[in-house]
Parts: structure tokens; sequence; C-alpha cells
């Protein structure tokens, strides 16, 4: 059990790779790049989550040592890129620049704002409630994402699918760990401090960050560089 954690990270690694080359779109590629080197940082949050959501067996054991995991990281780079052009992979698409017209419209006013309500909204919760760390998370993506949709209503059908379809593969690809690791759920989260519910042995806060995780990040690179998508 000690690299169950580290042999998963890789796969959802192997996974990316898969999409990655899959992709016969240069933006798209660069898209998917961009963002999951950037989500990549977000891996180092992982002292945040031990033990309070859960405590896994990591390489070196760094992350009971010190917080900090190798895999946290690779995870992170894994999910944010797959999630941003999940939609993408299977809904051929190309993107433009938004015209002016498009920038001047009273919505994006609060472009920033919008771009920064996903951390402002977690950090709110994480230091002013008692809320196990997963569930801050999980309401600050669903909460940016309502911004985004607020801003980018152009963008509601690739947030809406890319939901949907980041939170099926993460299904399938938790599921393969449960079948395999039948006791590593029990082992390793923290079920007593969340709601208990496991759907098909899945912790349900996975599935839900799944599909928060899904509507925000399909439309991020997107909305920070004012890009707009069309079929092909």
């Amino acid at each position: 059990m000690q690299y169950v954690w580290l042999i998963w990270s890789v796969v959802l690694l192997g996974i990316w790779f898969v999409f990655y080359y899959r992709m016969d779109n240069a933006m798209s590629k660069k898209e998917m790049l961009t963002t999951s080197m950037w989500t990549a940082l977000l891996g180092l949050t992982e002292p945040i989550f031990i033990p309070e959501y859960w405590n896994p067996p990591s390489l070196f054991n760094l992350a009971e040592r010190t917080g900090f995991d190798i895999e946290s990281i690779i995870f992170a780079f894994s999910v944010g890129g797959i999630a941003s052009i999940i939609y993408e992979s299977f809904i051929g698409t190309r993107h433009t620049n938004m015209t002016q017209k498009d920038m001047a419209h009273s919505r994006h006013k609060f472009h920033i704002l919008a771009l920064f309500s996903a951390p402002i909204i977690f950090s709110v919760l994480f230091f002013a409630t008692e809320l196990n760390p997963i569930y801050s998370v999980i309401i600050a993506l669903f909460g940016g994402g309502a911004a985004t949709w607020y801003c980018r209503p152009d963008l509601k059908i690739k947030m809406s699918l890319g939901a949907l379809l980041f939170l099926v593969l993460y299904f399938v690809f938790f599921l393969s760990l449960v079948i395999i690791y039948p006791d590593y759920v029990s082992a390793v989260w923290n079920l007593e401090g969340l709601t208990g519910i496991l759907i098909f042995g899945i912790p349900m806060e996975e599935l839900l960050f799944a599909l928060a995780l899904g509507f925000l990040w399909s439309s991020i690179y997107e909305h920070i560089h004012w890009k707009k998508i069309q079929s092909v």
C-alpha cells in the first residue's frame, strides 16, 4: 500500500499523455500544457488536507513527515490539464480571440474578480469556518465556475459538458483503484470527518471535487486569455 498513491498518480499522468498526443490542435495542446503547469503548483497545498481529509502513504514518507509529497504535484499537473481540454478532445474546436466589442460588454468589468473568486471563496471558508478543507475547495470551485458562467456565458456548454466528461473519467479512474485496492479508501481517507457516503466504494467528496474541477477548469484558459471557442 506504500506506493499506491505514487502508482495511481503516474497512471493519471499516463492518461494525460494520451490526451495530449491525441490533440491535433496546437492551441489546445498549449492550453493543456499551460494549465497543467500552473495547476501543478496547487499540489503544494497538500498540507492543508493532511490529515483532515486523508493521509496517504507517500514516496519517502514525505506526506507523513512534512505534509508535502511528490505525488500531489503529479496528480495536480495531470487533472489540471485533462480537465481543461477534455471537452476539446471529444468535440472538435478551435480558438479565436475575443473582439474589442466582446470585451467591452458590461459583464467583463468583473473579469478580475471572477478570475480570483475561487481562491477568495476558499480563503474565506478555510479561515472563517470549521469545514473540512475538501468542502471549502468544492464550494470554491463551483463558486468560481458560477462567476465565470456570469462573465462568459459563451463558455457554458464547454463548462457543463467538460464537468460531466471529467466526472466520468475520474469515476472510472478511481473505480479502478477501488477494485484493485479495496481497502485503500478506508485506510487512507478520514471518512469520520466526511459524510462517509461511498459510491461504488468512492468517497462522494472525490466525485464532487471532480465535477467542480471540471466545471471551472474547462473554462479557465479561455477566461484568462480572452479566447472564444468555435466548433470545427
